[in-house]
């Protein structure tokens, strides 16, 4: 008999109060603007000095005839754009903003074109922290960006904020917006297991995974959406070498684990040595729902000891969608380095999922701050425990034999109280675009 999961029917429960919302009209929508001057919006800049250049241009719109453009100014300086000014704000609702926009000459759209919700009291005071709009998706020549937020609790109106930010040869186009209210998108509860278990004496690697899945049967009750398992599950305990317990994937190591993520209807992810032809590989496997292969990672970064005996780096951050969100992988040196977590989070990952051997905590802790992402952790010489995007160890298993259990709320937000949601702040004001020397390269 077919049962819904806890995410299953959150989910229709949001869908159901989303397409009653659907039917209001949206407080502002605008795809036509008048080569006169546009009523409603104001240009704005901090100082004469940073001041840009903001004009309607009818030669270029989606549809309708006309977009508000801002161009660059040749001024290297320049900062500002066009503001319009929303009211009848509910205080604590939830609100959707949708803006189509084109460039021409810039380098770092992240960055550099920005559209906020600067939210206002009724006395014109800022209300909350700004809110960026930051989901990004290609149509054509043109970029859609969305974003939701709630209105802070004194919030009166939002000033909507396009703006272009130091391209002094750049030119943005904004057309097609919509700003409206939608309901609540309420919890996105998952249910989290890690397992911490580090085999020894073991035949090989048969006995060493169903140590793992014995595990698995005596610490995960009830239904739950992902489990995770450590780095190297089919090497450690057995004594064995790399070559040896090498397997293609899917192998013989996915097929057993399918069974059991079949059984639970449960994600699974897996450290485990990957073989393609003469190649080998540290990987870590994700399995769906029904036991299939959803994907793999490959260690990117391999520490001496690793490439000394035989292994070969991967070259590739992939993320994955599953029923309840976006997740990525990392494993055990990954953590040592910026750039893994960081590459995952910019690619919409909610979750990294980490088969670790052994790593510095301190920097695990650093990679969910600076990322805004939950990090789950099942290790050997590094602690199994499940993390919030605050850094803070929502459930830790201590001893071995046991697992870290805890459900957790992908659509919590973890705003700061001085600098607003910083998961979206980290997308917008990331210079991916400043060159980074070559290390140990003397310029």
């Amino acid at each position: 008999m077919f049962r819904p999961t806890l995410f299953e029917m959150v989910r229709a429960s949001t869908l159901l109060l989303a397409a009653a919302a659907a039917y209001a009209a949206p407080l502002y929508q605008q795809s036509k603007f008048a080569s006169g001057g546009e009523p409603g919006w104001t240009v704005w800049s901090a100082r004469p000095e940073t001041r840009i250049n903001a004009y309607v241009d009818q030669r270029i719109s989606r549809g309708e005839a006309g977009s508000l453009a801002i161009g660059g100014a040749s001024n290297v300086a320049g900062h500002g754009g066009w503001e319009r000014s929303v009211a009848d704000i509910t205080p604590g609702a939830w609100y959707r903003f949708t803006a189509y926009y084109r460039t021409d000459a810039v380098a770092a759209e992240n960055w550099q074109v920005v559209a906020r919700l600067d939210w206002r009291t009724s006395g014109g005071r800022r209300a909350g922290q700004p809110e960026y709009v930051s989901r990004a998706r290609r149509d054509g020549n043109w970029t859609r960006l969305t974003g939701e937020a709630p209105a802070p609790k004194d919030a009166a109106s939002v000033a909507v904020q396009l703006y272009l930010s130091n391209a002094p040869a750049g030119t943005v186009w904004w057309d097609d917006l919509t700003f409206e209210k939608i309901a609540d998108p309420g919890a996105r509860a998952v249910r989290v297991a890690s397992i911490n278990l580090k085999p020894s004496g073991t035949s090989g690697p048969e006995e060493s995974v169903n140590q793992f899945i014995a595990a698995i049967e005596k610490n995960v009750t009830g239904e739950v959406d992902v489990i995770v398992l450590p780095e190297g599950i089919t090497v450690v305990g057995t004594g064995k070498t790399y070559p040896e317990v090498a397997e293609t994937i899917p192998g013989p190591t996915t097929r057993r684990l399918g069974e059991v993520a079949r059984a639970r209807k449960a994600y699974i992810v897996a450290g485990i040595y990957e073989r393609e032809g003469t190649t080998l590989y540290n990987a870590a496997v994700l399995l769906d729902r029904t036991g299939e292969v959803a994907g793999k990672y490959r260690k990117v970064y391999l520490p001496r000891e690793e490439v000394e005996r035989g292994l070969t780096p991967g070259s590739s951050y992939p993320v994955f969608a599953t029923d309840f969100g976006k997740v990525g992988m990392m494993i055990c040196y990954d953590v040592a380095f910026g750039d893994p977590a960081r590459a995952l989070a910019t690619q919409g990952a909610e979750m990294i999922l980490m088969p670790i051997w052994g790593g510095d905590e301190t920097l695990a802790k650093a990679r969910a701050i600076e990322n805004q992402v939950f990090l789950v952790s099942s290790g050997y010489d590094h602690p199994t425990y499940i993390m919030d995007p605050a850094g803070e160890r929502l459930s830790e298993a201590r001893t071995r034999g046991t697992a870290a259990l805890a459900t957790v709320d992908l659509n919590r937000r973890y705003a700061d109280p001085w600098l607003g949601d910083m998961h979206t702040r980290r997308w917008k004001e990331q210079r991916t675009d400043v060159p980074v020397p070559v290390p140990g390269l003397e310029q």
